[in-house]
């Protein structure tokens, strides 16, 4: 089948389009680089011509009040594009617990986003993901300084972006679900013990420091950034990844 990955040129995109790929499928990158602007539709409707499935896994350039404009204008524009050339399954790439946390901007939008696709013209899933492990640099560094990383106890339980891919994979060649799945790591963290392992494993001699007000985790109350019943729990540990990366 052909299988369009709108943001097919990032992080999750590029790994989705190569396993694709090599299951025996059509799937081509959708993004700025190959001339597709979501934000204007400029391409959209060359890149979804003959694509029985569309997966979204692009990304609002930032995280604050102006993201739910991105999502509410790039879903429009990906809906409408996607009922004209007859595409029969639309997926999202979204976060677990993201209708749990109305602090956030981020997660306000995100929760837009999936609101649109359910309420838009046609069949579609969403893939709801925990935390990826590659994002635990970037974590730490919104709240850290030579000598120490502030990190609060919220609960996570982060997943491999490969274990993402092989979700997105599975749901985009599947039926439509017209609803959600899960997907999360096996292990459940206080997210300032993440940033110690990870610190440990990598020779860091920064000091985690717990506080419970710093970084956008701060935000999230209880365990809704964790795995409910029947969620995909995928294989692949934190621990072992982090060796790997060694």
């Amino acid at each position: 089948m052909k299988i369009t990955v709108i943001g097919g040129t990032g992080l999750i995109g590029s790994q989705l389009v190569s396993r694709l790929r090599e299951a025996g499928h059509t799937a081509e990158p959708a993004s700025l680089s190959t001339g597709v602007d979501l934000l204007t539709g400029k391409g959209l409707g060359e890149a979804l011509a003959g694509a029985e499935t569309v997966v979204n896994v692009s990304n609002s350039p930032t995280f604050d009040a102006a993201s739910p404009d991105f999502f509410r204008t790039t879903m429009g524009n990906l809906l409408t594009a996607g009922e004209q050339a007859g595409v029969r399954h639309q997926v999202v790439l979204s976060i677990v617990g993201v209708d749990q946390v109305p602090r956030l901007d981020y997660y306000r939008a995100k929760t837009l986003q999936e609101e649109l696709l359910r309420n838009g013209p046609g069949a579609y899933s969403i893939v709801r993901a925990t935390q990826f492990f590659e994002f635990m640099d970037a974590v730490m560094s919104w709240t850290s300084d030579e000598d120490t990383v502030r990190l609060p106890g919220t609960r996570v339980q982060p997943i491999a972006t490969a274990d993402v891919v092989a979700a997105l994979a599975d749901t985009a060649t599947g039926a439509p679900l017209n609803g959600t799945v899960d997907v999360a790591g096996p292990d459940v963290y206080p997210l300032d013990e993440l940033g110690r392992l990870t610190l440990a494993a990598r020779g860091d001699g920064r000091t985690v420091v717990t506080d419970d007000r710093a970084g956008m985790f701060a935000a999230v109350e209880g365990d809704v950034l964790t795995a409910g019943p029947g969620a995909r729990i995928a294989p692949t540990s934190y621990e072992e990844w982090l060796a790997g990366t060694r």
